[in-house]
């Protein structure tokens, strides 16, 4: 830990979007003091009702809020550790040259900013920082001189991110042919590798023209190969998605990552392994996070609750509609399809939907999970029950709602934090198999 005698203590003024993101945040500033403007306990105040993830933010930081309350929150403040960081409560005043000259202070923001103003000129001693996750409000900050930066105690390193999947060149023949015969397996302590594997991470050993897929089973200490297969029609088409596969398909991987850009197959491939597996669960579900497009709510559209969700849930029912099709329309499989939606055998839904229900033995799959929050995947994660099998799909780079990036997303800390875990596996689909002007566009646009 870093000694808080030789460290400059600073001042972080923290922004309302700080706490709704992570209801803990104040605590993650070690030997730093941090600053809440009074403004910003009342718009946190109307956050406190209400379902979805902010809500709950709201009211646990009201309630952590409440165990350090007392006078000494506008005065000395509050001790938050051992490092000797401590927090307060500003008031401030509402009129601030600086700040007026420039903006409005009826607004929120600006009087956030009024507050870091007052404090720098009451103490010049002390470096005061905003934090927010308000790009817009960095910038007003630093348009005045004051340091502003984003919250990043939450945030991965996204160009190290664990793939899953790793290729390795220049293999001797001869040990790539030992995957083609029994026990069609090599001991990892055979293979020259720069970096010890982890548990279900996939490997793509070549030598020209000589290739074997392989996965990393860390319970025998070695590779083993992988084999091609199907799902409910569903074929893979490369390398990636024929691992993505296998991991879907394997009992003893619980819960598995498959990100990529459009038109991978992510969905497709983890729909088409579930419906293969219908027997194994008693349910299967599909869901996606409702975003609003250009941030306008569900209330702006017109119809009821399923005409304004329908659009959201569309894409689901699309990759559906590829599997029918590979059947003709009078098939088996085609009524099968038609029977488990009828009977919620199998259940399409906005992921807020699912809240409630039982997923014990339950194939469960998440699209565009990244836009969820890490507590949000959390949440999920933690309610699977007793032969669940939880499937997170999405692509880190295409974020659509506001205060989460690719360094902050659930998606990318999923994969962060149980890389190495027995019973979990992760894949990065790379090529898009949609058509080659999806591809085309995936790559230039």
């Amino acid at each position: 830990m870093t000694d808080a005698t030789t460290v400059e203590r600073k001042l972080f003024v923290l922004d309302t979007n700080v706490l709704l993101h992570d209801h803990e945040a104040m605590y993650k500033f070690e030997e730093h003091d941090v600053v809440i403007p009074i403004v910003v306990l009342e718009e946190v105040d109307q956050f406190k009702r209400g379902n979805d993830h902010i809500h709950f933010q709201a009211r646990e930081f009201i309630r952590e809020l409440d165990k350090l309350s007392g006078d000494a929150l506008f005065a000395e403040g509050i001790p938050l550790g051992q490092l000797g960081g401590r927090l307060f409560v500003e008031i401030g005043d509402r009129h601030n040259s600086l700040v007026e000259s420039a903006f409005e202070l009826n607004k929120a923001d600006h009087r956030i900013l009024a507050v870091a103003e007052q404090l720098r000129r009451k103490r010049p001693d002390r470096q005061v920082i905003i934090v927010s996750k308000d790009i817009n409000l960095r910038v007003k900050a630093k348009a005045l001189g004051i340091p502003a930066e984003d919250f990043e105690n939450d945030k991965i390193e996204v160009e190290s991110l664990y793939h899953g999947v790793k290729r390795l060149d220049g293999f001797d023949s001869g040990l790539i042919s030992r995957f083609y015969g029994e026990p069609f397996s090599v001991p990892v302590d055979e293979i020259p590798m720069s970096e010890p594997p982890v548990a279900n991470q996939y490997y793509i050993l070549r030598n020209g023209s000589s290739s074997a897929l392989t996965c990393y089973n860390a319970d025998r200490s070695c590779l083993e190969r992988i084999y091609k297969r199907s799902a409910f029609g569903i074929e893979p088409r490369n390398a990636e998605q024929i691992f993505a596969m296998d991991a879907l398909m394997r009992s003893d991987i619980q819960c598995l990552t498959i990100t990529g850009k459009a038109g991978t197959g992510k969905t497709l491939l983890a729909l088409a392994a579930a419906l293969e597996q219908r027997r194994e669960f008693r349910q299967i579900f599909l869901a996606r996070p409702v975003v609003p497009m250009g941030n306008r709510d569900l209330g702006y559209l017109p119809g009821d609750i399923k005409s304004k969700l329908d659009p959201y849930m569309q894409p689901l029912w699309d990759n559906l509609g590829v599997i029918k099709h590979v059947f003709p329309g009078d098939s088996k499989e085609q009524k099968q399809i038609s029977d488990m939606v009828e009977h919620e055998k199998l259940y399409i839904a906005p992921l807020a939907f699912i809240r409630g229900r039982s997923l014990d033995s339950v194939f469960f799959i998440v699209d565009e999970a990244q836009n969820l929050t890490p507590h949000e995947i959390k949440t999920i994660i933690t309610r699977a029950g007793q032969g669940a099998k939880v499937i997170f799909t999405g692509d880190i780079y295409q974020i659509d709602t506001p205060y989460l990036d690719t360094r902050s997303n659930g998606l990318a800390h999923l994969v962060h934090r149980m890389k190495g875990q027995k019973l979990y596996a992760h894949v990065n689909l790379v090529k898009g198999e949609r058509s080659q002007l999806s591809e085309l566009a995936s790559n230039l646009l």
